[in-house]
Formats: C-alpha cells, sequence, structure tokens
C-alpha cells in the first residue's frame, strides 16, 4: 500500500478507501469488522462514512472497527443531510452541524473526527455560516481536518475564496464521483483542484459495479444498477453505447494484464495526477479481495493512455492535467 498527503495539508492516507456505505446494510456487523481488520492488514487507513449511511448504522459499526487501534486510523465522515422531521434537522447551518458532530462523534465512539466532510452545498445557507461553524469545529478539537462532496467548481472556488478572506480552515478534499465511464470532473474541477491542490477522493470509481463483469447489455434484475431510484448509479444513466464501449475497452486491458475488471477500472483512476485516493465500497469479503488487487502493481503507461482516451477525453482539454501538483510520500 502506498500513502500520499490529503491535498494541502501532512494527512497521510493510504491509496485506496475503504467505503462503509453497505456496513449494517448489505454486509453485516461481522464481515464489516473483518473487512476493516483485512484492510488495515494490507496497509490501509482511510476509512469513508456518513451520519444517514443506514440511519447512522454504518458509523456506529466503523466505531466498533477503530475503537482498539483510533490513532492508526484516519475516519471521515459527511453531514449535510436530514437527521430529524424538524426545520432545523437538516443543511448546513451552525446548529444542524453542531447537533450532527456530536451525535457522530457518539456513534463513532471517538472524540474526534479526521476529515469531516459537508456532503453536498447548502443553497438555504450562506457559506460564510458553514464554514464558521467547521472552523470552530476544528479549533475545538472534535474536527482534525475539513472537505466537501458533490460541489461544482464554482462551490469549492467560492468557499475557498471565503476561507482565505476570513482566515477560516480550508477544505482540503472533495468526494466526487468520478470513474472511466463518469468525467464530468474534467470539465473544470479537476482542473480547480490540481492548482489549489485540494484532494480528490473519487466516490463511485467503478461505476456503481458497470465496470465490472456483473452486468450484460441488458436491464439487470439485481445489484445496484438496476435500482431505478439509484441516481447516477442506475441503469437509465450507466446503461448506453458508449459506456458500454468503454466497458469492452476495460475488459479488453484486463484480459491482457491478468486483472479483473475492477482492478484496471480502480487502477487507472489511482496512477491519475491529482487523484488521491478512490473509495471502493463491498459487498462481500470476495469483493473486498478482487478490489483490493488494485495496488501493488503500475499499469503501463500506453495501457493507461489507451483507456483514457477509451473512455472519451476530448482532446481540447487543458493539458495541465499532466502536471505533478499532488504531494506523494512514495516519489
Amino acid at each position: 500500500m502506498q500513502y500520499r498527503l490529503l491535498g494541502n495539508s501532512g494527512l497521510a492516507v493510504s491509496e485506496l478507501c475503504l467505503g462503509t456505505m453497505t456496513f449494517g446494510n448489505t454486509t453485516d456487523e461481522q464481515e464489516s469488522l473483518r473487512m476493516v481488520d483485512r484492510f488495515v492488514e494490507l496497509g490501509g487507513n482511510f476509512l469513508d462514512t456518513a451520519n444517514v449511511y443506514v440511519g447512522g448504522r454504518s458509523e456506529e459499526i466503523v466505531g466498533k472497527a477503530i475503537r482498539s487501534r483510533r490513532s492508526e486510523l484516519i475516519v471521515a465522515t459527511k453531514v449535510r443531510f436530514p437527521t430529524a422531521s424538524h426545520p432545523n434537522g437538516g443543511g448546513l447551518s451552525r446548529k444542524h452541524i453542531m447537533d450532527s458532530v456530536d451525535a457522530s462523534l457518539a456513534r463513532l465512539g471517538t472524540d474526534y473526527i479526521d476529515l469531516y466532510q459537508v456532503h453536498t452545498w447548502d443553497k438555504a445557507t450562506p457559506i460564510e455560516e458553514t464554514l464558521r461553524a467547521l472552523d470552530d469545529l476544528i479549533a475545538s478539537g472534535k474536527v482534525r481536518y475539513i472537505g466537501c462532496s458533490n460541489f461544482y467548481a464554482w462551490h469549492l472556488m467560492k468557499a475557498l475564496a471565503v476561507s482565505d478572506a476570513r482566515q477560516y480552515a480550508r477544505f482540503v478534499s472533495v468526494q466526487q464521483q468520478y470513474s472511466l465511464v463518469s468525467r464530468e470532473m474534467d470539465r473544470e474541477l479537476l482542473e480547480l483542484c490540481l492548482e489549489e491542490n485540494v484532494a480528490v477522493i473519487p466516490w463511485a470509481p467503478i461505476g456503481g459495479g458497470f465496470l465490472t463483469d456483473r452486468y450484460g447489455t441488458t436491464y439487470p434484475t439485481e445489484g445496484r444498477l438496476a435500482n431505478p431510484n439509484g441516481g447516477e448509479s442506475s441503469w437509465a444513466v450507466r446503461g448506453n453505447e458508449c459506456n458500454f464501449a468503454i466497458r469492452e475497452a476495460v475488459q479488453k486491458v484486463a484480459k491482457e494484464l491478468g486483472r479483473s475488471t475492477s482492478q484496471v477500472a480502480l487502477r487507472w483512476l489511482i496512477q491519475r495526477d491529482g487523484i488521491t485516493s478512490p473509495i471502493f465500497g463491498a459487498r462481500t469479503l470476495e469483493q473486498f479481495e478482487d478490489n483490493m488487487g488494485a495496488i501493488g502493481w503500475d499499469m503501463p503507461a500506453d495501457v493507461w493512455a489507451s483507456l483514457d482516451e477509451a473512455s472519451g477525453l476530448p482532446s481540447e482539454y487543458p493539458k495541465r492535467f499532466i502536471k505533478k501538483f499532488s504531494r506523494g510520500l512514495n516519489d
């Protein structure tokens, strides 16, 4: 396992982040705990959850998993979505943030959160209010670093500008959907992250499972993509000729390299400039082990470039993506 610094900070995180959205849902507690044990055994130190995952159950299981080794692990969680039915039960107001952080700390069984992330933009709350509350949490010791998720480029730039102007703590990371079949970040956001040295922590790195061998070319009857309310991770979004061609390219590379399609898709991200730590999830230990096969090897440059081309990066996009803005501990 290799390690990278989280954006413009000195915090070292593993090159893969274990997502825990399945914990307490499709993955029971014991299997979840075994998964974390194995992740740590292989050198992983970065865990991601959220206060709304399985109604808080995911945080509770993560809390049990980290209890005996708290200082060696980096725990990330999130705030934004409603956790109560009253008018202040959601959003990024100072009240909801302060209420939510204490609830997350209790479920996690810890007195601090390494990375506290706003789950998405809140147009109803001034960003100044949100950032001041987060800055106060850092000053209090309840939170060590702050990040954001599902932001447009202008959201992130406005937040960074406010932090700089008012001397508040800055977002050190952005958690965004990014994969070979979802490259909207390339339009503006990735360029901004490179310029401002903000870590990118991609979610759905294998397209919600689309880039595996599990699915064909017809509407699936099971799995995450079968959910009609799956949003970006639904067949309505993924099942098109362009994405089928990308998956075919991934399958071809996987066969040539003797790797699984999941490993190839994850490795493409790990080796991309500006990407810090893709978040992968797994329902079973078998899926987990397959995903972890993305570490410990290098994809040849020409093979990496062939996937980059197959996924449709327009030639007119800025060439600055090749710049080495991310700081690595293993360079």
